[in-house]
């Protein structure tokens, strides 16, 4: 397979073209089915394309690419845009390096479609022998299997020992003794492994600092050129990336929030206790064990100014002022902050936090349950429909005027999630000097530290 590329002066392979391939999930398989394990929860699973669909032939297209192409390409999952490549070979994990411009350091998380899959990983290349499923025993840490069956597939990454003579590549780990690994809860993205045959390593599909993708275009705006394809399957359902725990040590801890609380994680036996391992701040001076730890995140290029929860909405001139910046300012409101601009927040055909709930669709499985291979199937998508709005604010001087930009982004912690890496895109298009972000109290909702958590590390000041 080829493509035309050529190296750019900063290391990744630029592409000529990067195409955008649509894919609907309601259109691109015949029939899903589980196979083996207990029938709510499979060891593995298998699936028949449509192949007569553009959207089938999309699909096998990417899969194929990612076979045998070094040039990695983004996805859709539950959580945000990935961009994969495969895990087991060195030069197609370095393809994810170049083209996000990822410190070397900073370890991948490797995606599986199957517990089959996770368990081969666990094994040292010279031992896939004997036993029903090519293992001898189940090599994945019991202090994990009541996460895999509550949470899985789904928005959390658990950390795993990398064996002697790993199939993984040395880039997947970055020097680590571990791996992280998750099950995606997105049907394209398990159809795209499953249709690969490898696991897939992939980080967010964005330039290294920006704010994650939870749409195509906003992988496009960071990448274009720099990968050959984007699987387009829709905004996504959860927007903040998958909570990583690490069960090894004692007590476990997470290591970084996500899409499952430290409480729902405290309900699962074994994690009774677990602690928080993360700091909010970039934790420089070491070896990250997870993504997300050590560097500077989810950064907008305007200045972003956090303020918490319950901190009156700030005056402008006193911004403009304080922070020396022009008179163009982006506002996100999450809870109590009085809109300027004047705009209906709740449209037609939306629910009351602005979103349009598509509802869920059944790929020839009868009855789908609400955890693991059901929920899978159940393949809802919630999809964001964000404006930011614009109107000229008179001023203290009662001359001059500010240019404002509003999103609101009312409702739940699932409903701010799902939108808040949109709305710093959003208003960076916008071209505002400044963004200023109501926080949230990080202990309302399961995301909510998430939340909270990202807005710190994209901040340049927060204001308590």
């Amino acid at each position: 397979m080829t493509s035309s590329i050529k190296t750019h002066q900063n290391g990744y392979q630029n592409v000529k073209t990067t195409q955008i391939l649509p894919v609907d999930s309601s259109k691109t398989f015949k029939n899903v089915s589980p196979i083996n394990g207990h029938a709510s929860f499979p060891d593995d699973w298998d699936f028949e394309l449509d192949e007569e669909t553009a959207d089938g032939q999309n699909l096998r297209k990417t899969a194929a690419w990612l076979k045998h192409s070094d040039v990695p390409v983004a996805f859709p999952t539950e959580t945000v845009y990935g961009l994969g490549a495969d895990a087991t070979r060195s030069e197609a994990v370095k393809g994810i390096y170049k083209a996000k411009q990822r410190p070397a350091d900073n370890p991948l998380i490797v995606h599986v479609c199957s517990l089959n899959q996770l368990r081969q990983l666990l094994l040292p290349l010279t031992d896939l022998k004997s036993g029903p499923n090519g293992t001898a025993h189940d090599l994945i840490p019991d202090i994990y299997k009541s996460l895999i069956q509550k949470f899985w597939p789904g928005p959390l990454t658990i950390l795993l020992p990398n064996p002697d003579g790993s199939r993984l590549a040395p880039e997947v780990t970055a020097g680590l003794p571990t791996f992280g690994a998750r099950m995606p809860n997105n049907l394209l993205a398990m159809a795209l492994i499953k249709q690969a045959g490898v696991p897939l390593a992939a980080p967010s599909a964005n330039a290294s600092t920006r704010p994650s993708p939870t749409a195509a275009e906003h992988v496009y705006d960071d990448l274009n050129g720099r990968i050959d394809m984007i699987l387009d399957g829709g905004p996504c359902d959860v927007g903040v990336e998958s909570t990583v725990v690490d069960g090894l040590s004692d007590p476990p801890c997470i290591l970084r929030p996500g899409g499952i609380s430290i409480d729902q994680l405290r309900l699962c036996p074994g994690w009774e206790n677990v602690i928080i391992g993360y700091k909010d701040t970039s934790e420089k001076g070491s070896a990250p064990k997870a993504p997300g730890m050590k560097y500077r995140h989810y950064s907008p290029r305007a200045k972003v100014i956090l303020y918490d929860a319950g901190q009156p909405r700030p005056n402008l001139m006193e911004v403009m002022e304080r922070f020396r910046v022009g008179k163009s300012i982006g506002c996100i409101l999450t809870k109590n902050w009085e809109p300027l601009c004047q705009y209906t927040e709740v449209g037609a055909g939306k629910s009351k936090d602005g979103t349009k709930v598509v509802e869920p669709m059944n790929h020839g499985v009868p009855s789908p349950s609400n955890s693991g291979f059901g929920r899978l199937m159940q393949s809802t998508s919630v999809h964001a429909s964000r404006t930011a709005h614009r109107s000229p604010v008179q001023l203290d001087d009662g001359v001059e005027a500010a240019d404002v930009w509003e999103i609101s982004l009312r409702g739940g912690a699932d409903s701010i999630a799902r939108g808040l890496f949109a709305a710093l895109r959003e208003l960076d298009k916008q071209g505002v000097h400044i963004i200023l972000v109501e926080g949230i109290d990080e202990h309302e909702g399961a995301r909510a530290a998430a939340i909270m958590n990202r807005l710190r590390k994209a901040a340049e000041m927060e204001i308590r």
